[in-house]
């Protein structure tokens, strides 16, 4: 009988330790990501995502946690990637710099453990390969000092040209044309990589100082308008039935105006417009004032006469691609790398470095739906609920 209830308080011993084990210690040592050679457990994962939600409230970690989940794995994953890459570039974080700014940050209590360590680590990592990247900068380097606009049309770059042989001012006409705002006006000594694209690189460094490029047409440079015509098909009370175009440029839309003399809309809509309804020929339905989300399109559409097709309507509240680049070189050849130039030059050097080493390297993420949530869960069961 002792023996008998020895073998079964052992069975029970040995059932509950497997439960305790199963539910309790194996999670935590499933491998969650591996980068190359490189693996990750969950208890790795838990304690990092704990450490970077450290700033959170309970209630911020409830409703964010998952995403920001979601970017601790992908910190993780990139973090192991530098290091890799790093140290074939003969660069590493040694355990005396990490002391070292550990006790900088005393102060704040900046617990000492492998997952605090990491992230120290990390950053120093890329400090030094930030210091890297600018070592192989060259001080000077060709470039060239571009005046740029965008036109929205090639009538509207020919007659920009006019007026700038006629003696106008590039900047001030970039100014009144130019329909690209984020890339315009005076760029300054840019080297050939850091040009806005291509056709303006190729611009930029086969002409000479003073010259002005043709009209360069990039079908993919946006413009933040277009321009409508419209026609409506039916009213009744408030509501039309209508069908539009949006084209790029009122150029454009004059030209497509003339076809639709001999041309049939919806086969010229499924051609050139560039708005959503397309495919449709251009067919929007029954409209209310509003549906359209643009005042400038309601103002036509709601007061012109019945199958007539409107003049072309500028739209500022869209946007279409299309457009002729103007390139002004007002100087080129070796010129003294700026401090902004050089750091972008820099960092466009070092992601094209990481890209690199990260599409050769192999990666898995076992991280799911449910291991995510899990491991927020655990995090959440460490802070007080407010």
């Amino acid at each position: 009988m002792i023996i008998a209830a020895v073998v079964f308080l052992a069975g029970i011993l040995s059932w509950v330790g497997y439960g305790y084990y199963k539910d309790s210690i194996a999670p935590y040592r499933e491998v969650v990501i591996k980068v190359n050679d490189a693996s990750f457990n969950m208890g790795y994962y838990v304690k990092t995502l704990d450490a970077y939600t450290a700033g959170m409230n309970y209630s911020q970690i409830y409703s964010y946690g998952n995403y920001v989940a979601g970017m601790v794995a992908d910190e993780i994953i990139n973090a192991e990637l530098r290091r890799q890459g790093a140290k074939n570039l003969d660069i590493e974080v040694t355990t005396e710099e990490i002391d070292e700014k550990l006790e900088e940050l005393k102060e704040y209590e900046w617990p000492d453990d492998r997952v605090h360590r990491d992230i120290i680590s990390s950053d120093l990592l890329l400090e030094k390969l930030e210091e890297y990247f600018d070592s192989q900068l060259p001080d000077t380097m060709e470039q060239a000092h571009v005046q740029l606009m965008l036109a929205e049309s090639e009538e509207v770059a020919d007659e920009v040209i006019t007026k700038i042989e006629a003696g106008g001012n590039f900047t001030a006409l970039a100014e009144e044309f130019s329909c690209n705002s984020s890339v315009e006006g005076d760029l300054g000594w840019l080297p050939e990589e850091l040009m806005p694209n291509t056709l303006i690189a190729d611009a930029a460094f086969n002409l000479t100082s003073g010259e002005i490029s043709p009209p360069i047409y990039d079908a993919s440079a946006t413009k933040n308008f277009g321009y409508w015509l419209i026609e409506v098909t039916d009213k009744e009370d408030d509501k039309i039935e209508a069908r539009a175009m949006l084209l790029g440029s009122e150029a454009e839309a004059e030209q497509v105006k003339a076809e639709l003399v001999s041309g049939n809309f919806s086969s010229l809509a499924k051609e050139y417009s560039q708005h959503e309804s397309k495919d449709e020929g251009g067919e929007l339905g029954l409209l209310e004032q509003g549906d359209m989300g643009s005042e400038a399109f309601d103002q036509v559409a709601f007061n012109i006469t019945a199958n007539e097709v409107s003049e072309p309507v500028k739209d500022e509240s869209v946007q279409t691609t299309g457009g002729y680049w103007l390139v002004r070189v007002v100087d080129r050849g070796v010129h003294q790398l700026e401090t902004e130039v050089g750091e972008e030059l820099r960092d466009m050097h070092f992601n094209d470095w990481f890209k690199e080493w990260k599409a050769d390297s192999t990666i898995e993420n076992r991280l799911g739906a449910d291991k995510i949530s899990w491991a927020v869960n655990k995090v959440l069961q460490g802070r007080t609920p407010q």
